[in-house]
């Protein structure tokens, strides 16, 4: 059976729980994974969500920060929670869906303003991170697996508004760039929103900063969907809920879509 699956940095989960009822009562994917909660778990408003046929969580949370969870129409397990570079962090939770297939929930560390980690602490620790990311993926090798968030990664020239500007910038720099396709080819993972729409820019993330965001469009492709090759051929249908940035309140997140017939 097909299901549909979505990731989206929220950014204050209980902030913004009438846009996430929103986005399950439009758009109704069977399964939606959330990143930067800010919440502890229990805090996290599951009635509500839970009225809306997502009766079924798996999470880490913590006050004011971090926080992932993965919501579902269908039952799940929860499998995994790693805390990669020992930061302390809600930053990954993994499930497993009926059919067998496990999803990944990660939110990568956003790597502060200066790409040094000698001067910039916040980097070598999104750095570490990502290594870790990648040793965990050699030595436990994925199968029918999906991974998604927030990578805070934007890794092709197509992915930013401009690919010189922002070659200096964090989140595009050639090391983040190099670090993310080493967990990349670690888990033999495709990415699923790519290999879709393997052409032109796609951005889900716009900053704040930008009063005329939707004209300027200054974007970056942060949020990522990946699958391991053993499922990725049955992935289609991606896309970007780009008018989610422009509604009330709203994140600088847009959703991300797949769905994968399984």
């Amino acid at each position: 059976m097909p299901f549909t699956l979505a990731t989206w940095n929220i950014n204050s989960v209980r902030l913004r729980e009438g846009l996430v009822a929103r986005l399950m009562s439009e758009e109704a994917p069977d399964v939606l994974c959330l990143q930067e909660c800010k919440s502890p778990v229990e805090k996290i408003p599951l009635e509500q969500f839970a009225s809306l046929g997502y009766g079924h969580i798996v999470a880490r949370g913590q006050k004011g920060y971090n926080g992932v969870a993965i919501l579902s129409r269908q039952p799940l397990t929860e499998v995994a929670a790693h805390d990669f570079a020992a930061l302390g962090h809600a930053r990954h939770v993994a499930a497993r869906l009926e059919n067998g297939v496990v999803i990944h929930n990660f939110y990568v560390p956003a790597g502060g303003d200066i790409p040094d980690r000698e001067k910039n602490e916040k980097f070598g620790q999104k750095l570490d991170y990502l290594t870790q990311m990648r040793d965990h993926f050699i030595a436990e090798k994925p199968q029918r697996a999906i991974l998604v968030g927030d990578l805070n990664i934007a890794p092709r020239e197509d992915d930013v508004w401009n690919h010189k500007q922002l070659l200096k910038i964090v989140s595009h720099t050639p090391i983040e760039v190099d670090h993310l396709a080493a967990v990349q080819e670690a888990g033999d993972w495709v990415d699923v929103t790519r290999a879709d729409i393997p052409e032109g820019p796609l951005f889900s993330w716009w900053s704040y900063r930008s009063p005329d965001w939707q004209n300027a469009d200054k974007g970056r492709r942060l949020d990522h969907v990946w699958a391991t090759s053993d499922i990725a051929g049955v992935a289609h249908s991606s896309r970007v809920l780009r008018d989610a940035r422009g509604w009330d309140q709203p994140s600088d997140h847009a959703p991300v879509f797949a769905t994968f017939d399984l």
